[in-house]
């Protein structure tokens, strides 16, 4: 298998992805290098769920061994979510800063500052034949946005044994510690073993 697709739209997972695939020799494919627009609705209650939505549809649309992603969020003070809404929560305000500044407000005010990211790949290389691949990473929510690196909730993310936050790492710093990254990481060691 020589050639994966990678079940996303979004641009800057993407970009992320390519930058860990790219010491190996696999020819990964995103949706723009197929024309492919549509996508399935992610009625999961997991991670591991929508991951298992997406890469289905894109193997069974393509044929293509087809992997996909799906994570998010899980803040302490909001008990653990926003989680697999992780995306639709930062849609609902007005702005990325709205929702953060909402976010740290909660945090002060129950004094609950812990918070995960998690991510779930699933690959489906066969009809209904699933490999998932998980991946964490511990931290907490920072008392203020910063950092210009990074997308969606990593301004506000501090990782546990750092004093930045996700969106102040360089790519390749976020790429050594990433919960994306630990379980592309173990996918790409399933593959190439």
């Amino acid at each position: 298998m020589r050639q994966l697709l990678f079940f996303s739209n979004n641009k800057n997972k993407i970009i992320e992805i390519n930058k860990i695939f790219n010491k190996f020799n696999l020819e990964l494919l995103s949706l723009s290098d197929l024309n492919i627009i549509e996508e399935p609705e992610e009625s999961g209650q997991t991670f591991e769920e929508n991951a298992k939505i997406k890469s289905d549809f894109g193997f069974n649309k393509t044929g293509i061994p087809c992997f996909a992603d799906d994570s998010g969020i899980c803040i302490e003070s909001l008990n653990w979510k926003p989680g697999v809404f992780s995306k639709r929560f930062l849609n609902k305000f007005k702005s990325n800063e709205a929702c953060f500044d909402s976010i740290i407000k909660s945090t002060e005010k129950n004094n609950k500052k812990n918070a995960y990211f998690k991510t779930s790949i699933s690959l489906t290389v066969k009809d209904n034949q699933n490999l998932i691949f998980n991946g964490k990473i511990e931290g907490k929510i920072s008392k203020q946005a910063k950092g210009k690196f990074g997308f969606g909730y990593d301004p506000v993310f501090i990782p546990k044994n750092y004093n930045k936050t996700l969106a102040e790492l360089s790519t390749k710093e976020k790429n050594e510690i990433s919960h994306r990254s630990i379980a592309v990481t173990k996918l790409i060691n399933f593959l190439t073993n």
